[in-house]
């Protein structure tokens, strides 16, 4: 089965501290609602422990025909078989990332707020690049903030999607979309709320609109 990356779409996020059937549950509710892209995060659990339920949430991803992305461990991305891998500020050169993969796994780059690197590593093979955080985070509390238009800025010398990241929900996803983002890359509003389901579906309702010219 082919999963390829999406141009558009809600990009859900795992919240730390979730695993197992909890774990599942949710990402299922998630994915029902909608969501384009899964990205397995978990800082905390043993390798076991994440080996297990990475394997768990492939074989769901691919029921969705949805990309599963491992967050910072290309050691377990490249294990699983899963569709890509997401590299943080210390997690590695996106160039000796897509020699492991190979050329049609997904690599994503976290920029923050700098333009300049999201260049960079579109040029080092990445499939996509990643800006924030835009509004107050739980997930990342002590995370630099980003301004709005880091996304204009970099938008016209980048040729791969752009993920926001950072506080994100249905109503302030779309000024992002319109300041120049293609996905939107959530994990509170989605993994905290009481309906997974309904708070995917609110957020991806806001891809129906037109998308931004390319360029602007």
């Amino acid at each position: 089965m082919t999963v390829t990356l999406p141009r558009r779409g809600l990009y859900a996020i795992t919240r730390d501290g979730l695993a197992g059937d909890a774990l599942i549950g949710r990402c299922e509710a998630v994915l029902a609602g909608g969501a384009a892209m899964l990205q397995y995060r978990d800082k905390g659990s043993s390798p076991r422990r994440r080996r297990a339920d990475a394997e768990e949430l492939l074989r769901l991803t691919r029921s969705y025909g949805v990309p599963l992305v491992i967050n910072d461990d290309l050691e377990l991305a490249v294990t699983i078989g899963a569709e890509g891998v997401h590299l943080g500020r210390d997690d590695g050169d996106p160039a000796a990332a897509r020699r492991l993969l190979g050329p049609q796994r997904i690599i994503g780059v976290s920029c923050y707020d700098r333009p300049d690197k999201a260049v960079a590593a579109q040029e080092a093979g990445a499939d996509y690049v990643a800006f924030g955080r835009f509004f107050a985070s739980s997930s990342k509390p002590g995370a630099s903030a980003a301004p709005m238009d880091v996304l204009s800025r970099a938008r016209p010398r980048l040729h791969v999607p752009v993920v926001a990241i950072g506080g994100i929900h249905g109503e302030n996803g779309a000024a992002l979309l319109a300041a120049g983002a293609d996905l939107l890359a959530v994990i509170g509003a989605l993994f905290d709320a009481p309906d997974p389901r309904q708070a995917a579906a609110s957020i991806q309702r806001l891809f129906e609109q037109p998308p931004h010219p390319p360029g602007n």
